[in-house]
Order: structure tokens, then C-alpha cells, then sequence
């Protein structure tokens, strides 16, 4: 099951491109979170969704947002595509336990061993406010989430 809207999010700490402990709780209370389900580095959709994000970086992670995105690559994958795409977000590696992050979200295919494409936006007190979970093909549209956080 997906986590839904209205739920506590999930809380978890892994480890992003810089090999730094990145952890969902240390957030609340101080900013909103975009946390960014994406199936792999690499990839031809997934780099255009997080091309999006970074090209307007600062309508999605600022003094009162932050953006988190993960996948199940490790992060010496994750420190190699940020370097080469430029992103400046954290690119977090639910790599081990394989897909724990995204099994706690409702959003992993256990048979491809991924995540599919889940977007959530958690507010200051940790609590999901909007959702989107596309299969994997398909990309999803980031006005969107600016619409939801727009509502916060």
C-alpha cells in the first residue's frame, strides 16, 4: 500500500551523493520536503524529470523547501551523475536494505527491483500532503508539484 495523504511520512536516513546521512526527520519543523521516488540513474526519464527540478531549483528547494530524490543506485552512482548533470540536491541511495525507503512507501516492483516513479510532498510536521505515483515510463509533471506546495 502507497503511503497516503494525510499519513505520517515514513522516516529514514540514507546516505546521498557526498556519502552524507541525509535523514527525513531532520526536516521537521523547519522546511517542507519534495521527496522524489525515481527508478535509476542514468536513465533517459529519470535524468529529464530531475533536469526539471534542477533548472528551477530555487521554486523547489529554498529556506522553506527541500528536495530529496532516491533511487536503489548506490552513491558513488548517485556522486558521478550529480557531478555530471550538476545537481545540487541530494540524491539518496536506498541501495541497502534493497529498496527499504521505497518499500516503506508502497512504491517498489518487487519483480524489477525498483522503485516506480512516487512523488511526495511532506509538510513541516511530517505529514504527507499531496502524492503522485506514476508507473515507470512515465514521466511526471513538476508544476505539479509546485501547485502542492504552493497549498501548504
Amino acid at each position: 500500500m502507497t503511503v497516503e495523504v494525510g499519513a505520517a511520512a515514513p522516516d529514514f536516513s540514507l546516505k546521498d551523493q557526498n556519502n552524507e546521512v541525509v535523514t527525513l526527520s531532520q526536516f521537521k519543523g523547519k522546511r517542507n520536503v519534495v521527496l522524489i521516488f525515481y527508478p535509476l540513474t542514468f536513465t533517459g526519464v529519470c535524468q529529464g524529470e530531475l533536469c526539471s527540478v534542477r533548472d528551477d531549483l530555487a521554486s523547489f528547494q529554498n529556506d522553506d523547501v527541500q528536495v530529496l530524490a532516491v533511487s536503489v543506485d548506490s552513491a558513488f552512482a548517485h556522486k558521478v551523475w550529480a557531478t555530471e548533470q550538476g545537481y545540487e540536491f541530494p540524491l539518496l541511495a536506498d541501495f541497502w536494505p534493497h529498496g527499504e525507503v521505497a518499500k516503506a512507501y508502497g512504491i517498489f516492483d518487487e519483480a524489477k527491483g525498483l522503485a516506480v516513479r512516487g512523488t511526495f510532498v511532506i509538510d513541516k510536521e511530517g505529514v504527507v500532503r499531496w502524492k503522485v505515483v506514476n508507473a515507470i515510463p512515465d514521466a511526471r509533471d513538476q508544476a505539479e508539484y509546485l501547485k502542492a506546495l504552493a497549498a501548504l
